[in-house]
């Protein structure tokens, strides 16, 4: 099985399963001399950590990093950066009556299509705990777009019908911590809980979307054709478990808009050429243009459910039925917020160095 590994020269390869013994990640290329610490890790996993609010999973995880190489005297040292994560409050014996009925909205028909053989646990390879991966990786990769004053923030805009009003995107970051579903809207955000409350309590669940913003990124990110900066955003995004859809700027409302409504108009600001307005969601021609980059993908419901749905029983190859139990979030899209967060950050970091903004092998003091 490849697939498990993503960038060029920031490379990063994660590891593990729902039910295994341990997931984490393995963070290739970081140069060295960046100062790094067991709490930049741990702060950015505590923001996914599960059983922290009603709208969340219930299971129980401490998820408490430990960081095995790559790391000397609270600096990087160049070599691989190893991190892993232990499973502590698993329940597997759920999944064994199901191990042959393919849950609906889920990878087990396909895997079984696949692999035949694969940990069926709690989706093993395939469940959003391995996101814990990105996540690990995605912290290196903040610390290293900090040192060029660059920030990435993740908030929900939608959940269900009930959609979000704009936001200063300056002042996203500190809104969206006043509430669990993590909306800088704060009166949307209200309706939003309420929404997934009702639906937890009927057994069911609901998507939404996630924007993710980047402030102060530099321009000439990205390498045409095939390696065009919002082409590797889309990609790493898509892989995110129950992720469908991906927009840049105006993103499908592009559809409905004349040229001259969506073109960015260019001026001479104090900090360089800048546009008037920003459809192009920060990139043009497959390179970062310098203003802020605007990336939405759309998430979702989680198809674990405890209501009956039809399945197939794959032993007897007939037609059945499934109830899902065990522990499952009735939305994601809150939790998953620091999952988007984290990939930008990595596809990021790694344009970063491969267009010379951070120097390969070291950290270089101004």
């Amino acid at each position: 099985m490849s697939g498990n590994s993503i960038g060029e020269m920031f490379k990063v390869t994660t590891f593990g399963s729902s039910h295994g013994p341990a997931v984490g990640a393995v963070v290739d290329g970081c140069p060295a001399g960046l100062e790094l610490s067991k709490k930049d890790i741990q702060d950015e996993l505590d923001k996914r950590r599960p059983g922290t609010s009603e709208i969340t999973t219930s299971r129980r995880e401490t998820d408490q990093v430990e960081i095995l190489s790559g790391i000397f005297k609270g600096k990087t040292d160049g070599t691989p950066i190893t991190c892993l994560v232990f499973n502590e409050d698993m329940d597997s014996s759920v999944y064994e009556s199901i191990k042959n009925k393919p849950r609906p909205g889920h990878g087990d028909l396909c895997w079984t299509a696949k692999f035949g053989h694969y940990d069926y646990r709690g989706g093993g390879r395939g469940s959003g705990r391995t996101t814990i991966g990105q996540v690990i990786a995605g912290a290196v990769a903040k610390k290293l777009l900090k040192t060029l004053g660059i920030s990435v923030v993740s908030h929900v805009t939608q959940i269900g019908h009930i959609k979000a009003n704009k936001v200063n995107i300056n002042l996203i970051e500190s809104k969206i911590m006043q509430n669990p579903v993590r909306c800088a809207d704060q009166s949307a955000a209200k309706k939003m809980e309420k929404l997934i409350l009702e639906l937890k309590e009927d057994g069911d669940s609901i998507g939404g979307i996630v924007e993710t913003v980047v402030l102060n990124p530099p321009p000439g990110m990205g390498e045409p054709v095939f390696d065009k900066l919002d082409a590797d955003l889309a990609k790493i995004l898509m892989a995110i478990g129950s992720v469908k859809g991906i927009e840049i700027g105006a993103g499908f409302d592009a559809a409905n808009l004349t040229a001259y409504e969506m073109n960015d108009e260019f001026y001479i600001a104090k900090d360089g050429i800048r546009t008037t307005t920003n459809q192009s969601g920060g990139i043009l021609g497959g390179i970062s243009n310098g203003m802020p980059i605007i990336v939405r993908m759309v998430v979702k419901p989680t198809p674990s459910i405890s209501k009956l749905q039809k399945t197939v029983d794959l032993s007897k190859m007939e037609d059945s039925e499934i109830q899902i139990k065990g522990r499952h979030d009735p939305c994601i899209c809150p939790r998953v917020t620091i999952v988007a967060e984290s990939s930008v950050a990595i596809v990021l970091a790694d344009h970063l160095i491969r267009g010379g903004f951070i120097h390969p092998s070291k950290i270089l003091k101004n």
